[in-house]
């Protein structure tokens, strides 16, 4: 069959070659040129870099216009960054409108089947002029790690926390002498919003808290606040140390709490500038903060407890400052 001419490929054409034809696929001459470079990543559609810098573009637009829903955990701040929080279910959501959280959408799933506190969440929300938002449940089902979110979810933006030199500033432009609570060691929201709600019940004047390693405002302390972290200055300390040492300079008094302090509640006069730092109920006070007090303060118990809860502690303090300034 070697001699065989009907072979294709066997047969070429006689006189000047232009350029291959049989045995290139048929292809011209300009189809074997070079491209050129290869395009950028975000350029070539069916990159992966591409998809994203397109969904990230789309959220950028929705977010203008509030038309879409948050993000779940795939869309979640970078470390270091703020970003909004996700409130799901019906009971905390309902909880959350209730304390007068500033939320600034409220999404309903399609289809959600309506019962009372549902109805009283949209209620609440139109009043506050909230957005509500329909949406597919796929976009709850993305910012719940269980699916648990009953077919609602409330987006509550980041807390702006204030200095501590304004937290100080302010507290010294009061009738009253600065009180003022600083935390240290408390990781639990709940706690903190329970000692926010005393401060402001007994009319401290701010809480300041460390930024790291510290319960931040979260919607559940919010809640637990009962809306006083709308109404109380609340700041975030890089150095907390550093920052009541600098409080100390201004004359105000640092007051630890602990069960072993050198000082009973019943002898301690609160009635002049004063900070009250609470520890948590398992580590205390950090070595370094309690180094700077002036003085360690416990409480007088008559039962075989050993330490109290740190925001019934807090409480408990700042009700009897508040009756000796009375």
């Amino acid at each position: 069959m070697a001699g065989n001419s009907s072979r294709r490929g066997a047969v070429r054409k006689s006189g000047t070659k232009k350029g291959q034809v049989t045995g290139s696929g048929g292809k011209g001459r300009r189809s074997l040129e070079g491209r050129g470079a290869t395009p950028p990543a975000v350029e070539r559609t069916k990159h992966p870099a591409a998809k994203r810098a397109r969904a990230a573009e789309k959220a950028a637009t929705s977010g203008r216009t509030g038309g879409s829903a948050p993000r779940g955990r795939g869309g979640s701040p970078r470390k270091g960054e703020a970003g909004p929080e996700n409130v799901l279910g019906r009971n905390p959501v309902l909880e959350c409108l209730r304390a007068g959280v500033p939320a600034t959408a409220l999404y309903v799933a399609v289809g959600t089947e309506n019962d009372d506190r549902l109805s009283e969440s949209v209620q609440i929300a139109a009043d506050n002029g909230i957005s509500i938002l329909e949406v597919p449940r796929t976009d709850l089902d993305r910012m719940s790690a269980n699916g648990l979110h009953q077919g609602v979810a409330l987006q509550v933006p980041p807390f702006r926390y204030a200095h501590p030199d304004d937290l100080i500033a302010n507290a010294r432009t009061q009738q009253q002498p600065a009180l003022l609570v600083a935390l240290d060691n408390i990781t639990d929201p709940r706690n903190l919003g329970a000692v926010v709600r005393s401060v402001a019940a007994f009319g401290g004047h701010g809480v300041v808290i460390p930024q790291r390693r510290s319960a931040s405002v979260t919607a559940v302390a919010w809640r637990t606040s009962a809306g006083a972290a709308a109404r109380l200055p609340i700041a975030q300390a890089t150095n907390l140390t550093r920052t009541l040492k600098d409080w100390a300079a201004k004359g105000v008094q640092i007051v630890g709490l602990d069960a072993g302090g050198d000082t009973t509640l019943d002898e301690y006069d609160g009635s002049g500038p004063v900070v009250v730092v609470v520890g948590s109920e398992g580590k205390g006070l950090s070595r370094l903060v309690r180094e700077t007090c002036d003085t360690i303060l416990s409480i007088p118990m008559a039962g075989p407890v050993e330490s109290l809860n740190a925001s019934v502690a807090a409480g408990v303090v700042l009700a009897d400052i508040a009756r000796q300034r009375r």
